[in-house]
Parts: structure tokens; C-alpha cells; sequence
């Protein structure tokens, strides 16, 4: 692991993956590289005008990739629910299911269906996009893969289950770790349910350390050109590593041999640095608390995994 870096990405020919929010940054990085070793990726991203600029860009950069844009929106559950029946009208398999996409930090707000809007996106969207494309993935077994990208700000809270929403005390930050702490639960009860059912499906997490993406700029668009904003600006100029590099965790989750159920992959040195695996806080591996999540998300979005263990 010490020094993998892109170029040991094995061949991707023949396999087939999906990689939300993969229009800019972490995303696009992972998408293209997908692409250069083979894969035939499928962008999906919540801006049409985006996605398909993000496709023509690719295609610039890797003349021989195979990709395709399809517009997800994971903040309303009937567009994830379109992109599922559509993905499995034009495909029969996916090999890889790379949920990237996310929003940090933001004011408190409402998805579509009236969840708080990071943990609607970053866990409940990606919860059901996940279980609605689980046949296909089956289908793909074995070498299927699903890869959640959480955050090292996971720490920053755990889940509180009679208040998943942070509706009673809304603190933007708190909330964003609550959210990337529930994609590192979800990750154990993916893990746990399919040792159970003896899937060949291997579930890992990773996360990017502290690399310049939009993800950042995100909150700054939403409240103007606060003193918070200008101090992520010059954080990300001065400290970030490039997208290229962040991306390089969950590449390494995604198609590195010997990646185990549950595995979570980060920089080597915590912010930044080659992928190697990562400390999580505890209560990310708490089952109880997984199980509760999971029964939770699945009343919350309507898709049940009925066909793995309880």
C-alpha cells in the first residue's frame, strides 16, 4: 500500500460502475481514472449542464474512455429511484457503486421528501440508491464492490437515533459528522449482513483527508462571502492537497486487490498522503447502533433489503 498512487489501478476492462457526484473533484477524479483503466462508467450527477460538460471534459482527457452521464438528484428519493430503473433498463450488471457524492456543513435545510439535507443526501440517498441497485450488483458478483466515501470529520458526532435529523439543536457541523458517521455504519451493516448471507459483494469506506473540491464551497455559495468562506478559500489553497490525490483512497477501495468487507482507507498521514488504512471512532462499529440505522433508513426512504439477514 506505502506509495500506491494511480497507476496501479489493475484493469478495469469489462467492468462497470457508477460514481455519484462525479462531475467535479473527488468525483470526476475517480470517474476519469475508472475510465483510463477500462471501465465503463456512468456520471451521476444532480446538474444535467454539469454532468454532461464533466463527460465531454473525460472523454478530452481519456479519448478511449466509455462513459455516460444520467442525471441523479440524491436529495429527492423519486429521481434516485428513476436513475435505479433506468440503470437497470441499459445495464445488466455494476461491478463498482461509488457513493461520492455529498454536501458539508450546510444551513439547515429540507430534501424533497423533508429530510435535513445532509443526512437526506450523504446517507438516506445513498442508502436507497444502494438497495435499489443491489440486483444489479448481485448480478456482477463476485468482484462487485460498493465503496461509501465518508469523512475523517466523522468524529465529529455520533448518530443520535431519536433525533436523526439534528432537529432539536442544529449545529451544521455536528450534523455533517452525524452524516458521515451513519455512511461509516452503514458501511458495517452492509458488511455484517452480507458475511450473513455469504454475498461476494465487498462493502469499504474511505475518505479524501483535506482535498480542494467544491464540496467545501458548497456552504459558502449558500451563505455569501462570510469570514468562514474566505478561511475555506485559503485553506484549500494553502493546506489542501489536489483532487487527484484525494481521490486516491477510494480508488484504492474500489479496485485494489485484497480490500476487505468494512475496510476504511484514508491518506496515510490522516490529511494527506498515500492510501492506507484508517482510524474510525468506535461507535462506527457498534452493531446495535448499525442495526438501528439501517432499520431507520429503511422506514425513512421506503427501500427495504428484504432479501439479507435481519
Amino acid at each position: 500500500m506505502p506509495g500506491w498512487n494511480a497507476t496501479h489501478i489493475p484493469d478495469q476492462s469489462g467492468r462497470t460502475a457508477v460514481v455519484t457526484g462525479a462531475n467535479s473533484g473527488i468525483g470526476y477524479v475517480t470517474a476519469r481514472e475508472l475510465a483510463r483503466r477500462g471501465a465503463v462508467v456512468v456520471l451521476a450527477c444532480r446538474s444535467a449542464a454539469r454532468g454532461r460538460a464533466a463527460v465531454i471534459r473525460l472523454r478530452t482527457e481519456v479519448p478511449a474512455a466509455e462513459v455516460e452521464f444520467t442525471e441523479l438528484d440524491l436529495a429527492d428519493l423519486s429521481s434516485v429511484r428513476e436513475f435505479a430503473q433506468g440503470y437497470g433498463r441499459r445495464h445488466a450488471s455494476l461491478d463498482l457503486l461509488v457513493n461520492n457524492a455529498g454536501v458539508m456543513a450546510l444551513p439547515y435545510g429540507r430534501t424533497a421528501d423533508g429530510f435535513e439535507t445532509q443526512f437526506g443526501v450523504n446517507h438516506l440517498g445513498h442508502f436507497a440508491l444502494t438497495g435499489l441497485l443491489l440486483p444489479r450488483l448481485r448480478a456482477a458478483a463476485p468482484g462487485a464492490r460498493i465503496v461509501n466515501v465518508s469523512s475523517a470529520f466523522h468524529a465529529l458526532g455520533d448518530i443520535d437515533h431519536d433525533d436523526l435529523g439534528s432537529e432539536r439543536d442544529y449545529r451544521r457541523w455536528t450534523a455533517y459528522g452525524r452524516s458521515k458517521t451513519a455512511n461509516l455504519l452503514f458501511t458495517h451493516e452492509l458488511a455484517r449482513r452480507f458475511t450473513e448471507a455469504r454475498e461476494t459483494i465487498v462493502p469499504a469506506a474511505a475518505h479524501p483527508g483535506y482535498a480542494s473540491s467544491n464540496l467545501h464551497a458548497g456552504a459558502a455559495r449558500l451563505e455569501g462571502p462570510t469570514l468562514t468562506s474566505r478561511m475555506t478559500a485559503a485553506g484549500n489553497a494553502l493546506l489542501a492537497q489536489p483532487a487527484a490525490s484525494g481521490a486516491l483512497p477510494t480508488l484504492y477501495a474500489a479496485t485494489a486487490p485484497g480490500v476487505r468487507p468494512d475496510e476504511f482507507i484514508g491518506p496515510r498521514f490522516g490529511w494527506r498522503g498515500a492510501p492506507a488504512r484508517s482510524r474510525r471512532a468506535k461507535w462506527t462499529l457498534d452493531d446495535a447502533s448499525g442495526e438501528r440505522l439501517w432499520a431507520a433508513s429503511e422506514r425513512l426512504t421506503g427501500v427495504s433489503y428484504a432479501s439479507l439477514p435481519r
